[in-house]
């Protein structure tokens, strides 16, 4: 009877608990909701949660979004603000803003809309939208402290990114966090390849709306099947998904009109923009982030390079946005990281840098590093005073017959084949059911690519010494095709030793033994090698240089682990089909364009890697 007692207390002091942490914002914030009125006369929606003792003043978090900033009303309110907990139960002033052409605010919306220098009357970008709000904002809402901060993750982190250009002098911090930086290289293309994993999008993005509105607009294509991966080889030519979205869908169109990166793309980029930044800058990404690793790297080297303002970056073991939950154990996929990662990073990082700027007098430097990046192969965080570390230095392997990646390169003129075969694409993951983007792959076990006929492995020995790569890596290939396109991809493979351990996170149809964990991985439209903007066939048959940038990666390769490269033509239903008949816009293909080729990479390929010393 006491065992039960004590039991139903349990039950009712956690009942309890949850019902105050979902009534917390209720219980501490007034919220009030207010048009601002742009330089054009656009009004924008915008919620302000004020907290309820105005004994002092706070600083102002904004946050701008394409997403809505539900709950709608006065009298309706969610269960957390503010980009963590800690920063909630501190203290602020929390604004959230729908943005020109979304959901409850006026206008018409534009996809990563450009920016315009010198703007001159009422001219407006997302930049001005910022300005005019935030001036708004601190002579307004009362009980302010005239400091202001941004952040956002993913898309709202581009506008946070955005907010730093021609800034308001009231913004005093920015957290772009998993910012996109240019569409033709986050979320929607890699290196000119299309990314058809993230086709469903396009209807968040694609139509419009006539007037303000609480309840979504668009409505997601009914496919009539979970497995992504049958459905799109059924579907066949990217032309044949004009079905689903009509010329009513502008984003469908502009993907569509602009294969290339031509000045349509180009002058919605963000980071050529980023210089002279004077808010201070925290930087934050996900290792294995599958929608924006670009975003952020380049965000934080441009502004590094370009400014002198306050600038740091924060990398952990997350995927896309991992770092705003709270997961207790973090892992991706199968690859277990470790306990609570992200409410640490959230209470002694997050919150540290917004409260030194915005509530401290935001002189000098907070405590905090440089550069704070996870370890995914040791497991740890390491801090550094730039990125990549000083002391960090290129190290090339070669792509060698019989399977080797060796660290010298032998005189050799042979080279490894297979044949591509569109209408057997290898898949992007062993997982088939359909997904609105994809996430856990980014982790995945590689031993079902590397054991078909269309991959090439290359390989290290077991390693005798850890190895830490850190920094960005080069593929330089020397390929051949008997056709006059093709895609080049290369993944980066962790593989584990056969005593590896498996976890409560390990798949029941897998064994970490001899797992092969990816790593790092990308993909080059050959037709780009040269020049996204000026696409080029290849020679069939000719030997030709292809080069692939792949994103940073912080992974220490333990000994008893080896190194294996993977080089294959297709990533299927990841980025769409190559033809590998070369047309003037893969969008526009048939299906005879579509042919089998036979592709060649030669051995003097290389990867260049750069690595920290032992």
């Amino acid at each position: 009877m006491v065992r039960k007692i004590s039991l139903v207390i349990a039950l009712l002091f956690i009942a309890i608990t949850f019902a105050q942490d979902e009534n917390y914002v209720k219980d501490n914030f007034n919220k009030s909701e207010s048009y601002i009125t742009m330089r054009d006369g656009t009004k924008l929606f915008t919620s302000v949660y004020s907290p309820k003792d105005t004994s002092k003043k706070y600083p102002i978090l904004l946050l701008r979004t394409p997403y809505s900033c539900r709950p709608y009303g006065e009298d309706q309110f969610p269960s957390k603000i503010a980009p963590n907990e800690f920063m909630m139960k501190e203290g602020y002033i929390v604004v959230y803003q729908d943005v020109r052409g979304r959901w409850m605010s006026e206008g018409t919306y534009d996809n990563m809309r450009a920016y315009i220098p010198n703007k001159k009357g009422k001219q407006f970008d997302e930049a001005s939208d910022t300005y005019d709000s935030i001036d708004w904002m601190v002579k307004n809402i009362p009980n302010n402290n005239r400091n202001v901060g941004t952040w956002g993750i993913s898309y709202p982190g581009f506008y946070a990114t955005y907010s730093l250009l021609d800034a308001h002098p009231a913004l005093k911090a920015a957290s772009p966090q998993a910012c996109i930086g240019d569409f033709y290289f986050d979320d929607f293309h890699h290196n000119g390849a299309y990314l058809l994993s993230y086709w469903r999008a396009t209807s968040v993005f694609g139509y419009e709306k006539t007037e303000p509105t609480k309840e979504p607009w668009y409505s997601f294509p009914e496919l009539g099947t979970e497995d992504q991966y049958q459905f799109f080889l059924d579907a066949g030519p990217l032309s044949n998904l004009d079905e689903y979205y009509k010329k009513d869908n502008v984003f469908w169109t502009q993907l569509k009109e602009h294969p290339d990166y031509d000045e349509f793309w180009q002058k919605r980029g963000i980071i050529q923009h980023l210089k002279d930044i004077k808010p201070a800058v925290m930087v934050v990404g996900g290792l294995f982030d599958a929608e924006d690793l670009y975003g952020p790297f380049e965000t934080y080297k441009t502004i590094e390079k370009n400014s002198t303002n306050y600038n740091t970056m924060v990398f952990g073991p997350w995927s896309h946005g991992d770092w705003a939950r709270k997961t207790g154990r973090q892992a991706i996929g199968n690859v277990y990281f470790g306990d609570d990662i992200s409410a640490k990073y959230q209470e002694n990082i997050e919150s540290k840098f917004f409260h030194h700027f915005l509530k401290d007098d935001g002189k000098g430097k907070p405590n905090l590093p440089e550069a704070y990046m996870f370890d995914s192969g040791s497991l740890d965080w390491k801090e550094y005073t730039e990125w990549p570390p000083k002391n960090a230095a290129k190290k090339t392997f070669w792509l060698q017959n019989k399977q080797r990646l060796n660290p010298f390169a032998e005189k050799s003129f042979t080279f490894e084949e297979f044949v591509s075969d569109p209408k057997k694409p290898v898949p992007y993951s062993e997982d088939i059911k359909m997904v609105f983007t994809p996430r856990k792959f980014m982790t995945d076990d590689q031993r079902f690519a590397g054991r078909r006929p269309d991959v090439l492995v290359f390989e290290t020995p077991v390693l005798t010494e850890d190895m830490t790569l850190a920094g960005d890596i080069l593929a330089k290939l020397k390929v051949a095709t008997t056709g006059t396109d093709a895609d080049w991809v290369v993944k980066v493979i962790d593989v584990f030793p056969a005593d590896a351990k498996d976890t409560e996170e390990t798949q029941d149809h897998l064994k970490m033994s001899n797992y092969h964990m990816l790593v790092r991985s990308e993909v080059m439209r050959g037709r780009y090698r040269n020049s996204f903007s000026k696409p080029e066939p290849f020679v069939a048959n000719e030997k030709t240089a292809v080069n692939i940038k792949l994103q940073d990666v912080h992974h220490t390769f333990k000994k008893g682990h080896k190194l294996q490269i993977q080089v294959q033509s297709t990533w299927f239903p990841y980025i769409d089909l190559n033809p590998q008949t070369y047309v003037d816009n893969i969008f526009k293909a048939t299906e005879t364009d579509f042919q089998k080729q036979t592709h060649k990479v030669y051995n003097d390929s290389s990867i260049e890697f750069t690595v920290l010393p032992n």
